[in-house]
């Protein structure tokens, strides 16, 4: 069996900067052994960083990063990749980033990697980051709602062209994303440079512990600390339609019934549920596991190791669209017999964002 290799989705709106912080990130070490999955090549600039064309398709970096022409199918570009490391027409790869186009939907590459079964052995999603211009963030999120699920969808944010904005519209930027994704890691970044810390590893696989950084993942105080600052339904923790809320239950759930509920909230107002993700208390077993949803798509289910920390609740992250959180509350009551508790999340002191 082979390791599965992380897959992290660079998403964007139109003009976001997302070829500036390719054109960055190819030149750096970290990402030796890596494959970035472009558009076309010309929209990089990476001619002058060429250490050798190996095809139509595809070119060496001098940093050892490979960058690859997506014609077409995802699925086939990541089952020619990976075959020809195998083959070693090509070195290991470390990692794969996907470089979206400015309107894309990230769902369907998330769909790509959980259903196709060749794909979903040899790769899994590291994360979502999604960079957002600093001078034009409020007009495009207001007008487009492409935009919009970008944020919503997001592991990390990308602040991009600080260097451009006044800082008046730079805060008032970080406020708008992060009342729409407030778990989300927000980084400012000036003329595209960024570091690859701030946006590899940033899904729940810690590489450097070779073990889940469940607190920074699902950021669930730092979410649960905004939705109990703006209070429920206030206009401030609302973006148009979308809300961020949290929902915590104290008793072990019957996987059945907790799946049960997932599902039927999937099948029903899946296009409405943006963004799912927590840990759950399945009764009769002394590891949570881990879900994480987008839209009608479900990740597959995982075990922890362990609690991350003393409280063993279960703990659930939503960002949804025009979706009441009352409707929420009545599926997990119905199906489990759930009712959702209360309680401070600074108590036990924020885990961090992201």
């Amino acid at each position: 069996m082979f390791p599965s290799i992380p897959l992290t989705v660079l998403t964007g709106f139109l003009g976001a900067g997302k070829t500036t912080l390719v054109n960055h990130l190819v030149r750096q070490p970290e990402l030796t052994g890596c494959a970035v999955l472009i558009n076309e090549f010309g929209e990089v600039g990476i001619d002058h960083h060429l250490v050798e064309k190996l095809d139509d398709n595809l070119v060496l970096m001098e940093s050892g990063c490979l960058c690859c022409t997506v014609r077409g199918d995802l699925t086939r570009s990541l089952r020619e990749l990976f075959m020809r490391s195998v083959r070693r027409e090509i070195a290991p790869l470390s990692r794969v980033i996907v470089e979206t186009t400015g309107m894309a939907d990230p769902a369907p590459v998330i769909y790509t990697l959980i259903h196709d079964f060749f794909i979903a052995e040899r790769f899994r999603l590291d994360g979502i980051v999604t960079a957002v211009d600093a001078t034009h963030a409020d007009r495009q999120l207001a007008r487009q709602f492409e935009a919009v699920k970008q944020v919503a969808m997001a592991d990390r944010l990308l602040l991009t062209k600080c260097d451009l904005a006044p800082p008046e519209q730079i805060v008032r930027t970080e406020r708008l994303i992060g009342r729409l994704n407030p778990g989300a890691l927000r980084v400012r970044v000036a003329g595209g440079r960024v570091k690859p810390a701030d946006v590899l590893d940033c899904g729940l696989y810690n590489p450097s512990t070779k073990s889940a950084d469940v607190g920074r993942w699902l950021a669930f105080e730092a979410t649960a600390a905004a939705d109990a600052h703006e209070g429920h339904g206030h206009d401030a923790n609302r973006h148009g339609e979308i809300e961020t809320f949290t929902l915590r239950f104290e008793q072990p759930v019957a996987w059945g019934d907790f799946s049960t509920a997932l599902d039927m909230l999937q099948t029903t107002v899946g296009e409405r549920l943006l963004r799912v993700k927590g840990i759950v208390n399945v009764a009769g077993e002394a590891q949570p596991r881990v879900i994480q949803c987008v839209n009608h798509e479900r990740y597959p289910d995982a075990a922890l190791p362990g609690w991350p920390d003393n409280d063993a609740s279960t703990r659930l992250v939503f960002i949804v669209r025009g979706l009441p959180r009352s409707l929420i509350e009545h599926a997990f009551a119905s199906f489990c017999g759930l009712a959702p508790i209360s309680g401070d999340p600074a108590a036990s002191g924020s885990a961090g964002s992201g």
